[in-house]
């Protein structure tokens, strides 16, 4: 096969990975940059970021990658992205945000909610005559405060003259299509997480009943495309700023919910996949829609034509050892003379910091002494809805040091994403043997850690930090024509690794997960004391 190189944009919540592919017998990566941007969070419970701080990401990482492949920008044959979804970016006619986007971890439209659906006759927490149809129109239902759709609403309540100024709804990705080709365009994954899409067989598009149902302007919705669809050619000003030639290829590409199962070599139903990033999420692709509320799980639609992600989602996974880092590792009060870092003057050269933190972890022995941590760090989605949930380390005693408490938090996040697998096991067959993907999947630690307490055989293909980017090119390769069809995508992306569990850790492990699902039960109440 002759080689293809593009571009993908992995756009997560903290930055942007830019990553260069050559697609030929596998789907390798060639060259990589990334670039931070800020999270702000806010005291009313917002969470937002500055869509002009992702733009000047992306140009400043494709100029660092192409200067370090070495590769003539006109080899480029394709761009597309993975990003996180399910934010709110209103703009105006010109594609310039009224306000600042909402992130997916917005929980400030409490009282939107609560007037939208929350009241009456309820089940899981919605309105029965509003749960219905939407039920049967999507599959799912907005029953989340941090849904795009009460983000819509904040806006719409709170600022007033910003949302009169509202020309489009865009996701994250949408608008730096936007910003690439001057298209207003949404593809299916992102119309579907507005949960105003219907996705009845004949009649896929915006459901003009929920919209009046909700009160949404169904003029502010772009035009749907698949995410192989080539959106347009990249513009002449876009392509300045990016140091790429004008008229590359942009396909619609998809959210990190849709493409980093692909990436990770998920196509087929039937096959699970769980991801360890900043969020984390248990997902399953099946052939039918289905919705567990109950739980928070919901059959969300994808980036392949006729399947849909069986999909749990927990708010805070990966970001969890960040926390650990910045405040169990880093965190200093003035009592030493001196520090250094572990990465230098060692015999043994780590990666980052978090590679060593994992093999510290590795000291102690499973189940981390006795100490259990619940990885709610800002609320929890599944299998409870619960903004004022919060971490706990429970079960602490003299002898407990830094590094079991370290251990705890990983256990924690692998407790959490088992009980989400068990909670998907009740109206579905996950796999036995599961695609771990994301930044945890790095860590031969936090992999075995996983096979351990699910029980179940995880594999993890090369590179796992980078499988959105990975999906995404995949996408490319679909478009262009260089790869069949998305069920072909899993040749191209081998696994690398394989863990088993080791049956000697189960009596402990299944102990504590015992205890773990107790916890949050047992403080709600004071939760929501201690947080309002």
């Amino acid at each position: 096969m002759e080689q293809t190189y593009v571009l993908a944009y992995d756009v997560g919540t903290t930055g942007v990975k830019t990553c260069l592919f050559r697609i030929q017998d596998t789907i390798t990566l060639e060259a990589s940059a990334s670039q931070g941007y800020r999270l702000y969070i806010l005291e009313n419970g917002g969470a937002e970021q500055h869509a002009e701080e992702w733009w000047q990401a992306m140009c400043r990482t494709t100029r660092e990658v192409l200067a370090a492949s070495g590769m003539d920008a006109k080899q480029i044959q394709g761009m597309s992205f993975c990003s996180q979804m399910q934010a709110l970016v209103l703009t105006d006619k010109d594609g310039v945000p009224v306000h600042h986007p909402m992130s997916y971890m917005d929980q400030r439209a409490e009282a939107e909610i609560r007037k939208g659906i929350a009241y009456g006759l309820q089940i899981a927490g919605a309105n029965i005559l509003k749960l219905l149809p939407s039920l049967q129109i999507t599959g799912a239902v907005s029953s989340s405060v941090k849904d795009p759709l009460w983000k819509y609403k904040w806006l719409e309540a709170h600022e007033p003259e910003n949302f009169q100024r509202a020309y489009a709804w865009l996701d994250v990705k949408e608008y730096l299509i936007h910003r690439c080709t001057g298209r207003f365009i949404m593809t299916e994954d992102s119309a579907y997480a507005t949960l105003l899409y219907d996705t009845r067989r004949g009649h896929e598009g915006w459901s003009r009943k929920l919209c009046r149902m909700f009160g949404v302007r169904m003029e502010l919705l772009p035009e749907i495309l698949r995410s192989t669809d080539c959106v347009g050619p990249l513009s002449a000003s876009a392509a300045s700023e990016l140091g790429l030639p004008q008229g590359v290829p942009v396909f619609g590409g998809g959210g990190d919910a849709s493409l980093i199962g692909i990436g990770s070599g998920c196509v087929e139903t039937g096959q699970t996949h769980i991801y360890s990033g900043t969020s984390g999420w248990v997902s399953t692709i099946v052939d039918r829609q289905l919705v567990d509320a109950q739980n928070m799980i919901a059959a969300i639609v994808g980036a392949q034509k006729g399947k849909y992600n069986y999909f749990a989602e927990m708010e805070t996974a990966g970001k969890c050892l960040e926390w650990c880092r910045d405040h169990l590792a880093l965190d200093e009060i003035g009592i030493y003379l001196e520090k250094h870092d572990v990465r230098e003057g060692t015999e043994k050269a780590y990666v980052s910091l978090y590679d060593y933190l994992t093999e510290v972890v590795d000291t102690i022995p499973p189940g981390a002494g006795g100490v259990l941590f619940t990885p709610w760090l800002h609320g929890n989605r599944c299998p409870f809805e619960d903004s004022d949930s919060a971490g706990i380390f429970f079960n602490i005693k003299l002898e407990t040091g830094k590094t079991e408490l370290l251990r705890a938090v990983l256990e924690g996040v692998c407790y959490h994403l088992r009980w989400m697998l068990e909670c998907e096991d009740r109206k579905i067959s996950t796999s036995r043997t599961i695609r771990f993907a994301g930044g945890g999947a790095l860590s031969d630690v936090t992999s075995q850690m996983l096979a351990d307490i699910t029980g179940r055989t995880i594999e993890v293909a090369a590179a796992p930090q980078n499988a959105g980017a990975v999906g995404a090119a995949a996408l490319i390769g679909v478009g262009l024509g260089r790869i069949p069809s998305l069920e072909d995508a899993a040749k191209f992306i081998p696994a690398a690794k394989r863990f088993s569990p080791n049956p000697e850790y189960k009596n402990i492990y299944d102990k504590n997960y015992s205890v773990f699902k107790r916890l949050h039960t047992a403080n709600a109440a004071l939760f929501k004391i201690m947080n309002n």
